[in-house]
């Protein structure tokens, strides 16, 4: 578990990214911290390992003030998955995802194996093991990214939108395998994005951020959807317009779902349709 305790952050520009801010991230969950570029949600992420010291308050990871901590053996006791990847160029595919085990001391040929069963983990093949970052696509980069941040088995992932620079139907793809991934290896999990759509996607507990770290909301996607506290969150989740109020249309396949912007969000399964042919 995963706790902030009146937190503020403000850099020597007199910047207060942070302000005042307090949450409780439960285990084993998924948290999204979600918000427009500026709000202060990077910022939350990296204090979780020390990348960024708060100027007051306290974060606790299982009730011990990680400011008493190691920052290095911190970070190698967290995984963290970037934008980008931030894959080292010059080490292969399995000795980029070997990196921290090895730091921690153990043996380099324990580390690759441990590397390639990450890689079926995250549904990269082995014959990748070898290659170079600049050899895979974006969306491979990032799962090799991900592997990474597993590497130390780690209770805790930190994911700084991690798929925010592939394209569309790749970043579907990792989205998905996310929510696999999290099934299997059940870890607490931050992610950030700007995205409402990827956060209410992949969320337990979803954050939506104002400036300073200004907490708008927060609630199961359901809750937030369902009950938006304000103007501001209604506008931010596309409430406000009709945006995602539904309705179903008659069509010659079926019924469809409709979005409030008239576009065909899916269709309605017959309750019978899966028994259809099935012998009784």
């Amino acid at each position: 578990m995963i706790i902030f305790d009146d937190v503020t952050k403000q850099f020597p520009d007199g910047t207060r990214a942070v302000d005042g801010f307090s949450l409780t991230l439960p285990a084993h969950k998924t948290t999204v911290f979600v918000g427009s570029s500026g709000c202060g949600k990077t910022t939350l992420l990296r204090m979780i390992n020390r990348m960024v010291e708060p100027s007051h308050g306290v974060v606790t990871i299982d009730g011990e003030d990680i400011a008493g901590k190691d920052p290095v053996k911190l970070r190698r006791g967290i995984g963290y998955v970037m934008q980008n990847s931030g894959l080292l160029p010059h080490y292969t595919v399995i000795d980029n995802i070997a990196t921290v085990p090895v730091l921690q001391g153990m043996s380099r040929a324990a580390a690759r194996s441990r590397g390639l069963e990450l890689m079926d983990i995250v549904g990269l093949d082995r014959s990748f093991a070898k290659r170079y970052p600049s050899q895979l696509s974006g969306g491979q980069q990032q799962r090799v990214g991900v592997a990474r941040g597993l590497a130390a088995d780690p209770n805790i992932l930190l994911m700084d939108e991690p798929f925010g620079a592939v394209d569309p139907i790749v970043r579907a793809e990792l989205q998905q395998e996310l929510l696999r991934l999290q099934d299997e290896v059940d870890k607490t999990i931050v992610f950030v994005t700007h995205d409402i759509d990827e956060a209410f996607l992949l969320g337990d507990q979803v954050v939506i951020l104002e400036k300073g770290a200004h907490i708008a909301q927060v609630g199961t996607p359901s809750e937030i959807l369902e009950n938006p506290a304000s103007e501001f969150v209604a506008s931010f989740i596309g409430a406000d317009q009709g945006k995602r109020s539904l309705h179903l249309k008659k069509t010659a396949t079926g019924t469809a779902v409709i979005d409030g912007q008239g576009r065909t969000q899916g269709m309605l399964r017959d309750p019978d349709e899966s028994t259809r042919g099935v012998p009784s």
